[in-house]
């Protein structure tokens, strides 16, 4: 485990080692995205961020908290329903539009409400975590591969439970959950191999961020989830993770060299050696310091039994499939949307 007093130790140098730094926080008004955004702008120097979410009131609330806590920063939100390629795509040209770089992209969108079909025809879940995570990753690398010190895009979502892809149910319609589980992980942890193939100076983290409070179950029914939000309006608050430790370690996973690009990537972050104990992480290759990487709560990478997993999924072609099936379900929403 990372420990809390060596990640904050890390954090403290944000402001002094990578000023000026802009980022896009997409799932920004609730949960992980919420509190990270808030440590962020806590430790950074003049930054630049943009918070993508569908609650104006949320974000106008987290935009006010973020100004107080660092005035010299500049905090843009922007409302849109991210299940819709075609919201990202306007989200995309209004910050390439704006800017000149990007230094960090951070995803948190997801539901685990399934049975609900777009707009344009995805299925809800698979559209917030699979399609519209893809389609922000490609439309805002250009601008990320411009950046001349940090270059990190993180997604949030269930790293170190890498399983088997079912290709014949791609977007989850009739996966039971533990299968889907594995399903989407492996699915999120390739797509963010084949990214950084073709962007090998950006360091790419798929992390599972704990337990911690959002609004994930929002709309979903059923017996399995009212039972399980029952519990977690009794017990939740037992077992959380406080949600300033939560942005603390994701501000960590954003900003520190132990997950960069590669080992000689000079503009991989916070230096390891600001707090002792610090290494280079390993990547979902198994090799250390090799870009992408599957990390669990406590920061560390996935073990040998995924590092497995996935070499086997590789050697089937599963990410060259995964990808295209990806573009292709993204062409026909797309053109579904101009219908």
């Amino acid at each position: 485990m990372v420990v809390l007093e060596t990640i904050r130790a890390s954090n403290q140098k944000i402001g002094a080692t990578l000023p000026g730094l802009v980022a896009v926080f997409v799932g920004a008004t609730n949960g992980v995205g919420e509190a990270t955004v808030r440590q962020f702008a806590k430790y950074a120097s003049a930054p630049r961020v943009y918070l993508i979410g569908r609650s104006q009131e949320a974000g106008t609330r987290i935009i006010n908290e973020c100004k107080a806590l660092n005035p010299k920063g500049e905090f843009i939100f922007i409302s849109k329903d991210t299940s819709l390629i075609r919201n990202v795509d306007e989200i995309c040209a209004t910050i390439r539009e704006r800017e000149k770089y990007v230094n960090l992209l951070f995803l948190t969108i997801g539901t685990l409400q399934t049975g609900k079909t777009t707009a344009e025809g995805l299925h809800y879940p698979a559209a917030l975590a699979v399609h519209a995570r893809n389609r922000f990753i490609s439309n805002l690398l250009p601008l990320i591969n411009n950046a001349t010190s940090l270059r990190r895009v993180i997604s949030v979502f269930i790293a170190t439970l890498e399983g088997e892809i079912q290709m014949d149910d791609f977007q989850g319609w009739h996966m039971k959950l533990m299968a889907n589980r594995d399903h989407a992980a492996s699915i999120t942890t390739l797509s963010l191999e084949s990214h950084h193939k073709d962007n090998p100076n950006v360091s790419f983290v798929h992390n599972f961020p704990g337990v911690v409070k959002s609004g994930i179950t929002r709309g979903t029914s059923g017996p399995l989830f009212t039972a399980l939000k029952a519990v977690i309006g009794v017990f939740g608050s037992l077992f959380y993770m406080p949600a300033e430790e939560a942005g603390d370690r994701h501000v960590f996973l954003a900003t520190s060299a132990r997950y960069s690009a590669s080992l000689e990537d000079t503009t991989a972050g916070v230096p390891l050696s600001v707090a002792g104990g610090l290494a280079t992480a390993c990547g979902t290759d198994g090799k250390i310091g090799s870009g992408v990487y599957s990390i669990d709560a406590s920061g560390e990478s996935a073990g040998l039994k995924v590092e497995q997993a996935l070499a086997s999924l590789r050697s089937r072609g599963m990410t060259e499939k995964v990808m295209n099936t990806i573009n292709t379900d993204i062409e026909k929403a797309l053109a579904t949307g101009q219908n």
